[in-house]
């Protein structure tokens, strides 16, 4: 387990899209989940469809709150989630299915590009790159 100044130091170090990816996921899953939550009737507290749409939309924020603390398997968390979106899209029109596609492929990036790599997982070993081998 880290102490507190690991955990402030790899805080003070997180790639600018690794936030900008959290929070728009905080914001879009928490709005969202604010619009839904509007939809719950008392007499239809069971809506299964509703359930579904709510629960997405938490894990949303809860993937965009630990992408931000820093956690490796809410990159994953968040990457997935992005992709059911494109299969859903993929169900109605060609539009959302293009705009979600294109969106996974840029977030993807951003999430698993070297930078951001490290920042998941400081304890990983020097790359054999650029050290001056010979073979």
């Amino acid at each position: 387990m880290p102490n507190a100044s690991t955990w402030l130091q790899a805080l003070s170090r997180r790639p600018l899209a690794v936030t900008v990816i959290s929070l728009l996921f905080i914001g879009a899953g928490s709005v969202g989940l604010a619009y839904h939550l509007t939809e719950v009737k008392l007499n239809h507290l069971f809506n299964p469809e509703l359930i579904w749409i709510l629960v997405l939309r938490a894990v949303a924020v809860v993937g965009g709150v630990f992408l931000f603390l820093g956690r490796s398997w809410a990159r994953w968390l968040l990457v997935l989630w992005l992709a059911l979106h494109v299969w859903i899209a993929a169900l109605h029109s060609l539009g959302p299915f293009i705009t979600h596609a294109v969106l996974l492929v840029v977030i993807a990036y951003f999430l698993f590009r070297r930078s951001s790599s490290r920042f998941f997982n400081p304890q990983q070993p020097p790359s054999a790159e650029g050290q001056g081998s010979v073979d």
